[in-house]
């Protein structure tokens, strides 16, 4: 055998058991579970099998370190001081506490999930919140499924499978992590047919394209990106009386949009869901976690006839929600119903007057200086929040923010932030770190300062000049 590759020069020759070093791991933080250990070990030692090189002496701190994120519950608790309101990394919409307390019930006790308990025979595990639904939406009829892009997945399969649905070039939209309208039809088994150019389509483009194989007319809201200059697209209103005239069914996949009026608060006119309705949509979709301020969901609101063909694919079961989550978007809509938007985090967020929100950055300032003494330079600065979760392109929120510069660059402060006990999520602008106020939630405002005094107690963290 060659040297380097087994024999006694061979650098893996050195390398300890997978027991022995679940075994120091262990010793080093009592507080991992076995499992925890012995899996960081068993990675970590084929890794230096397979790279003898990166063995080294931090063989025992690059298990321990990969233990201890093992151990970690995920997803885990963040504080959100990005000013992102429905921010898709850290779970969008906040549940209202009553929301989460709902689904906590449901998943700690058996339910009448599918049980008509006047029948004792089985019964709608949708029947009660698709009631909701049509109350706050005026819709003749809806559905909730698991999420938006299974709405409109659901939509397609049930209205032209096998056929042509005709959307505008300028609406092929990919919705986040690569998920593409184009995809998502073609997956319903259906044929895209692309009507217009990138930047303007026409109604007289939409007529061109109708045929015997037509089955859908799409409409897709450009919900996180928005187009300006030489554009021009065709109205829902337009578009649904084109498919009255033609008896080819429409849907408007909306996105993200509100089941309660915040025109008032300066969202666009689009975001209001019933308005939406109102136009004659056979469907519109929406999602539960975004701007309606509830639990991961796609809502299917519209007419009677193409809800039940929503309702009857085989794709529905496939695509239906779990107890827990049925309970809190109940609870939810119940609270929409009721009059206490202002119990859903997300729409508080979207309302709260900026001198509210100043007033909160105000005392994080204060609270801030004090944990920092002198080691990073704190102020208090105005900014701009953006509403996020592919919602609103365009439209942002006055905000303040706590602004922070460490000598150490503000890049390396925010990563640090991200390692705290509970972690302080925030954003980089220039060389400062901004905590924006209007993402905190009730009680944030104390673990930014232990997070913050956690971080500044090690490593050299001078005030810049």
């Amino acid at each position: 055998m060659s040297r380097g590759e087994g024999g006694s020069d061979d650098p893996r020759r050195g390398l300890p058991s997978v027991d022995r070093l679940a075994r120091a791991l262990g010793a080093a933080d009592p507080s991992l579970p076995t499992w925890c250990a012995v899996a960081a070990a068993r990675e970590s030692v084929a890794e230096a099998r397979a790279a003898p090189a990166r063995r080294g002496p931090d063989l025992e701190a690059r298990a321990l370190a990969r233990a201890r994120e093992l151990a970690r519950p995920r997803p885990g608790r963040v504080v959100n001081a990005t000013g992102v309101v429905l921010h898709t990394n850290l779970g969008r919409a906040v549940l209202a506490p009553g929301a989460a307390e709902a689904a906590a019930r449901a998943g700690a006790s058996c339910t009448d999930l599918e049980l008509d308990l006047a029948s004792g025979e089985r019964g709608d595990r949708l029947g009660a919140v698709g009631t909701l639904l049509v109350e706050l939406s005026g819709a003749e009829a809806a559905l909730a499924v698991n999420n938006n892009a299974a709405a409109l997945l659901l939509a397609v399969d049930a209205l032209a499978r096998g056929r042509e649905v005709v959307v505008s070039r300028g609406e092929l939209v990919e919705i986040g992590g690569s998920f593409r309208v184009p995809e998502i039809v073609e997956r319903a088994g259906a044929r895209l047919v692309e009507v217009g150019s990138t930047n303007r389509t026409h109604l007289e483009d939409y007529r061109r394209a109708l045929g015997p194989q037509t089955g859908l007319l799409l409409k897709v809201h450009r919900s996180n990106f928005e187009q300006r200059g030489f554009v021009a697209e065709v109205g829902l209103p337009e578009l649904v009386a084109l498919g009255a005239e033609c008896g080819v069914p429409v849907v408007e996949d909306l996105g993200s949009g509100t089941l309660v009026d915040l025109r008032r608060a300066g969202l666009p006119e689009a975001s209001f869901a019933p308005a939406r309705v109102a136009l004659g949509a056979d469907l519109v979709c929406l999602s539960g976690d975004k701007l309606l301020g509830g639990p991961q969901a796609g809502l299917l609101l519209g007419r009677r006839g193409a809800v039940a063909a929503a309702r009857r694919s085989p794709l529905a079961r496939a695509l239906r929600l779990d107890k827990l989550t049925l309970a809190a978007l109940d609870w939810t809509l119940r609270a929409l119903l009721e009059g206490r938007a202002d119990e859903l985090p997300a729409l508080r967020q979207l309302l709260e007057p900026v001198s509210a929100v100043e007033a909160r950055a105000r005392a994080l300032a204060e609270r801030l200086a004090k944990a920092a003494r002198g080691r990073v330079a704190v102020a208090l600065v105005p900014v701009r929040a953006a509403v996020g979760g592919g919602s609103l392109p365009g439209f942002a929120l006055d905000s303040f923010a706590v602004e922070l510069r460490a000598g150490a660059g503000a890049s390396r402060l925010a990563a640090a932030l991200r390692t705290a006990p509970v972690p302080l999520l925030g954003r980089v602008r220039g060389d400062a770190l901004l905590l924006d106020a209007r993402t905190l939630l009730p009680g944030d405002a104390e673990d930014c300062e232990a997070s913050l005094a956690t971080v500044l107690a090690h490593g050299d963290w001078e005030t810049p000049c």
